[in-house]
């Protein structure tokens, strides 16, 4: 998940970001995982995890790892920046700035440190300044709960305008794809709805990440 040049011209095409369900089973959840992989331009994979004892979470993400890099993306860990370096992973996706500066000499020079769970353009912009490789907006939070829509898309044109630092639009159903690539996402994240039809959902979100300069 290379940084972009500011206002870049052509801009790049967005890419897709697909966050997992906690995963439990590693190996039953591989099959619908690689058909979502196979199915459109995924950048990234967010693994989350079932609760369960250290060793076997790391063993899911060492079940996972290679389906993911095996297609070119990128495996990021939910919130275990610990595990990473332990089972091949890429990186973490941390929530909110706390645990991002918690996490970040973990990670860093060679692991991918994400950061969602802004409270602030303020938090942002201090993720920005430390060094996090994306930024993501419009997720919900613990309790299933996110921004109005218009909000996300705001927060996305202010970051798409101003930082060089690459965006993830979280999208909760195909409709909203197409109105975060018009936003500015360079990737767009796919929520739960994908895993009831991974292979069609995913095709049917790559078909909307044309950007809105270069549409019919």
């Amino acid at each position: 998940m290379a940084e972009r040049a500011k206002r870049a011209d052509p801009r790049p095409q967005p890419r897709l970001y697909l966050i997992t369900p906690p995963v439990e089973d590693a190996a039953a959840f591989a099959v619908p995982l690689g058909a979502a992989l196979e199915a459109g331009d995924v950048a990234a994979v967010l693994l989350r995890l079932a609760h369960s004892d250290e060793r076997t979470l790391i063993n899911r993400i060492k079940t996972l790892a290679p389906v993911v890099q095996d297609k070119g993306a990128a495996l990021i860990v939910d919130g275990r920046a610990d595990f990473v370096a332990r089972s091949s992973a890429d990186g973490a996706h941390l929530t909110g700035i706390d645990a991002f500066n918690e996490a970040l000499d973990t990670l860093k020079p060679d692991r991918i440190a994400g950061i969602g769970g802004l409270a602030s353009r303020h938090d942002a912009m201090l993720a920005a300044e430390r060094g996090a490789d994306y930024v993501m907006f419009g997720e919900p939070d613990a309790a299933g709960r996110r921004p109005a829509f218009d909000a996300i898309e705001e927060r996305v044109a202010w970051w798409a305008e101003v930082f060089e630092i690459p965006c993830v639009g979280y999208a909760a159903s195909l409709d909203e794809v197409a109105s975060l690539v018009a936003a500015g996402a360079d990737f767009v994240a796919l929520g739960d709805f994908v895993w009831r039809e991974p292979r069609t959902h995913v095709a049917a979100a790559a078909q909307r990440l044309v950007l809105p300069e270069t549409a019919a």
